[in-house]
């Protein structure tokens, strides 16, 4: 049986037009009309070209181009960054915070406002900001380059940085509210600990570092603290029902369980005091996170993050 040529376009219209029909279901009917058409929102694809330039650049071309220069020292522009953020994470927590306490937020189980009531609007925003934030913190791994410290790009730091900004975007597109902006809260607050440190170790001379940064190890354990929230939180919503989708916890729960597991992973590696030969280091200065070796309580230049998130 010989098939002609119009058969042909026929059948071609017939596969091209499915597959307009299903992204079209897939990126805009079961989107929130609110948010959909927000700067990179309506598409996956800006956002998923950010990232894999993100990827490259970090994996490939930023390492192969800075291997013969002299590593950035970037102090000016670390203390601007870190400083930007802080104001960023407190304003997002502030958000939050406001909106949980005095407007009739249910920490067991909160739906989505899909209306255009001002408030509602106004959570949708902060979501979609804190998106935002997420794509802003690929810097971190950008001044790693820069700066010639690749052994902290470790596979935690790579894959929270790879996977935040996809989860934060599904969030604005899809469900820009409710029972999900727990997670986005206590992370901002984490955020603004974080960035804090990272401002004082810029501006602070290193002779003065152990003195006053010897609170670095508690952040980590700030961040497993983080995760353990998040899943205690998420694994309400299999007792509650708020029409907040239940499926998302097939998501959030493996990743807080994973995330959990990495930074408990470097926090032993990199602060844990072992005994050798029945012996007892007093410092852990160095410590192996994720496969990978990684300067800890030596390392004088700013954001040498584990990575922590």
């Amino acid at each position: 049986m010989n098939v002609t040529a119009p058969t042909i376009d026929r059948m071609s219209n017939i596969y091209n037009n499915s597959i307009v029909r299903y992204w079209h279901f897939l990126f805009s009917d079961l989107s929130d009309p609110r948010t959909n058409n927000w700067f990179l929102i309506s598409s996956p694809v800006p956002g998923l070209s950010l990232l894999f330039g993100y990827l490259y650049f970090v994996l490939s071309w930023g390492p192969k181009n800075m291997e013969h220069r002299k590593p950035f020292q970037l102090k000016r522009i670390l203390v601007v960054y870190n400083f930007l953020q802080i104001l960023l994470s407190t304003w997002l927590f502030m958000e939050g915070m406001e909106y949980t306490l005095f407007h009739n937020y249910s920490w067991t189980c909160a739906p989505v406002d899909f209306s255009h009531k001002p408030i509602a609007l106004r959570v949708a925003r902060g979501v979609y900001v804190y998106f935002l934030a997420k794509l802003t913190e690929l810097l971190d791994t950008v001044f790693f380059v820069l700066r010639k410290k690749e052994k902290q790009i470790t596979f935690l730091h790579m894959y929270h940085h790879t996977v935040m900004p996809m989860i934060s975007w599904g969030a604005t597109k899809y469900y820009p509210g409710g029972h999900g902006i727990f997670v986005g809260i206590i992370n901002s607050f984490v955020h603004i600990i974080m960035y804090t440190y990272y401002l004082l170790a810029a501006l602070l001379p290193h002779r003065q570092h152990q003195r006053y940064l010897w609170w670095k190890k508690y952040i980590t354990t700030l961040q497993m603290t983080q995760f353990c929230l998040a899943f205690l939180h998420n694994c309400l919503l299999l007792f509650y029902d708020c029409n907040y989708p239940k499926w998302s916890v097939i998501l959030v729960l493996p990743n807080a369980m994973f995330f959990y597991f990495l930074f408990s992973d470097f926090y032993n590696n990199a602060y844990t005091v072992k005994k050798e030969n029945g012996a007892t280091p007093s410092v852990a200065s160095s410590a192996k996170a994720n496969g990978v070796a990684e300067k800890v309580s030596n390392d004088k230049i700013p954001n040498g993050k584990g990575k922590s998130d």
